[in-house]
């Protein structure tokens, strides 16, 4: 079970506004490219004012809006004939960049690590590759979890909440990362097995 199995629903709430969208000739790269700016703008602020913890703030609510985005440019690209393969390398590789640009601000916060953030950045990067994997195999884009992007964002989210209240974590967060590091393998051996398991039964 994932975050990621709740998106229809979400989805339905943002059709009207897609629809809305789409009459004004907005175009699925145009959100995706700004959902992309957005992120690396805002990991590259708070980087830079990392002092100034209630700027973390902005990272859980930036992560709601970029869900929505996400969510918005895959129902133009689909349901208003904007699928191209252009659109399929912006979508993969924006979500890969904006991860990495949103999760660097926590390696300056004790008690993580620069190392630590650093392979969760590697092993969420892997993930997502491999979810595109399936596709090349004769399977479909996998994924599956228990840690997909849906549900770092809301990790991460939360972590910025916590810190942009508190303004400190508390030491014994240590085990934090490596418990995410442990659920990025889950779902790197997980979306390995369907995508394999789904690309033999399509044989």
């Amino acid at each position: 079970m994932t975050l990621y199995d709740i998106k229809p629903q979400f989805q339905s709430l943002l059709r009207p506004l897609v629809k809305q969208m789409a009459s004004f000739g907005i175009t699925a790269n145009q959100v995706t490219l700004i959902a992309t700016i957005g992120s690396v703008l805002l990991g590259l602020t708070i980087s830079l004012y990392s002092h100034i913890t209630q700027l973390f703030l902005l990272i859980p609510l930036w992560m709601f809006i970029r869900m929505g985005l996400n969510a918005i440019d895959g129902m133009l690209a689909r349901e208003f004939n904007q699928q191209s393969k252009l659109g399929a390398i912006l979508n993969e590789v924006s979500d890969v960049i904006s991860d990495a640009a949103l999760y660097i601000p926590f390696a300056l916060t004790a008690p993580f690590s620069f190392s630590g953030i650093a392979l969760i950045i590697f092993l969420a990067t892997l993930v997502e590759f491999v979810g595109v994997l399936g596709l090349t195999i004769g399977g479909s884009r996998r994924y599956d979890g228990p840690m997909g992007k849906s549900d770092r964002a809301l990790t991460f989210g939360a972590l910025g909440l916590w810190f942009g209240l508190m303004g400190v974590f508390p030491a014994w967060l240590f085990w934090l990362m490596p418990l995410l590091t442990v659920l990025l393998v889950m779902t790197l051996i997980n979306r390995t097995q369907k995508a394999l398991l789904e690309s033999n039964t399509q044989l």
